[in-house]
């Protein structure tokens, strides 16, 4: 604090003056007293939430977080975009603020694929609804792709494709047609699958999911030109 009041700290090469100013060391430059701090080693890592985790950075509960399962590390890292405390499976995690910004982004669509056991067995009218839209409070949610992976004597298996990001969007248009979400396991995030993660378990990002992840967020800013 001392350090911004007396004018010292530069952000992208302007003085900062005013406490409480916020700033990405991994997307701008900071400057103290002239010298650049340097930026942190991005790293990025894939994770099996468990049921029960929470997806938030920050939870006044105290309640396990995802970030807490890959125990200390040297770099600040969050969770890229959310999954409800109930659901399971892929989420992505890293100190890379830029390409979770647009990986979360809805202009980008990036799809998202679940593995999801429901009540009943959704009718052929149930699936054609759900790809043509169904209205919730804040707009019409609709399925890219789904398609019955298994069927048993009182509930089936699903699997779905979203590329919005509607808050608990499965459980809700799902019970809005009858049947209620028994389980819910995310399985891939755009390249990136979940594959034999255990549960609770985390690896890091190769060298391809990284670059091809990249690309998906480049190819929309070319279309969007």
């Amino acid at each position: 604090e001392e350090l911004i009041q007396s004018g010292r700290v530069e952000v992208d090469r302007q003085v900062v003056t005013e406490l409480g100013t916020k700033a990405d060391l991994s997307r701008q430059e900071i400057r103290v007293d002239g010298v650049a701090l340097r930026r942190p080693r991005l790293v990025y890592y894939a994770v099996n939430k468990p049921a029960g985790i929470v997806s938030t950075n920050r939870d006044p509960s105290g309640r396990p977080r995802v970030v807490d399962l890959l125990g200390e590390t040297k770099e600040r890292l969050f969770p890229v975009g959310r999954l409800d405390m109930a659901s399971e499976g892929l989420i992505l995690v890293t100190n890379d603020g830029e390409l979770a910004n647009r990986l979360t982004h809805p202009r980008y669509r990036v799809r998202k694929t679940y593995r999801v056991l429901v009540a009943g067995q959704p009718s052929r009218e149930v699936l054609s609804q759900l790809r043509q839209g169904v209205h919730l409070a804040e707009g019409v949610a609709r399925v890219a792709e789904i398609r019955i992976k298994r069927q048993q004597k009182q509930s089936a298996v699903l699997e779905m494709v979203l590329d919005e990001g509607k808050n608990r969007e499965i459980r809700r248009v799902l019970a809005r047609l009858g049947h209620k979400v028994l389980q819910l396991t995310r399985i891939a995030v755009g390249p990136v699958r979940l594959g034999q993660l255990a549960s609770g378990e985390y690896r890091r990002l190769n060298r391809e999911e990284i670059q091809r992840l990249k690309q998906l967020v480049r190819q929309t800013d070319r279309v969007e030109r």
